[in-house]
C-alpha cells in the first residue's frame, strides 16, 4: 500500500510541478506580451478549467504526502512531510495571492472598456506564479527522494 501511495504522491506532485512550469514557460510570457484588453479576455478563457482542477490536484498531493509522512519510517517520513509543507505553500500562494488577482481580472466585464484606475496585475501575478512554481518543483524533488527511500 505504501508503494501505491508513493506512486500517487509522485504523480500528483509531478502534475502540479509540470503544469505550473509549463504555464511559467509559455503562457505567462504570451499573456505578458498581449495588449491589456486581449490579456483580460485570454485570462478569462485560460482560467476556466484550471480553477476547479488544480486545487484538487495540489491538495490531493498534499494529503497523500502527509499520509506518507505518517506511515513511512526514517528519512522518508521527513521527506514526505517536507513535500506536504511545500505543497501547502503552493496552495497558500495560489489561494492568497494569485486567485485574488484572477478574480479582479475576471471582474472586468468589457475588455474594451478597462477602468482608468486599473493597474496591470501581470508583473505581480507572474512573481507569485514563479514562487509557487519553485515550491512545486521542490516538492516534486523532495517527494521523489522520499519515494526512493521507501
Amino acid at each position: 500500500m505504501i508503494e501505491a501511495l508513493g506512486v500517487a504522491a509522485l504523480l500528483g506532485s509531478g502534475v502540479t510541478a509540470g503544469v505550473l512550469f509549463a504555464v511559467a514557460l509559455s503562457v505567462v510570457p504570451a499573456l505578458s506580451a498581449m495588449p491589456a484588453g486581449t490579456y483580460i479576455y485570454a485570462h478569462k478563457l485560460l482560467g476556466r478549467n484550471w480553477d476547479p482542477t488544480m486545487p484538487v490536484i495540489v491538495l490531493g498531493s498534499t494529503l497523500v504526502n502527509g499520509v506518507l509522512a505518517v506511515l513511512a519510517d526514517g528519512s522518508a517520513r521527513l521527506l514526505f512531510g517536507a513535500a506536504a509543507v511545500l505543497l501547502l505553500g503552493v496552495s497558500g500562494v495560489s489561494h492568497l495571492c494569485n486567485v485574488p488577482i484572477n478574480r479582479r481580472v475576471k471582474s472586468i466585464t468589457d475588455e474594451s472598456a478597462i477602468p482608468s484606475d486599473w493597474e496591470d496585475p501581470r508583473p505581480l501575478w507572474r512573481s507569485y506564479h514563479h514562487l509557487r512554481t519553485v515550491l512545486a518543483v521542490l516538492a516534486l524533488l523532495v517527494t521523489s527522494a522520499g519515494v526512493t527511500t521507501l
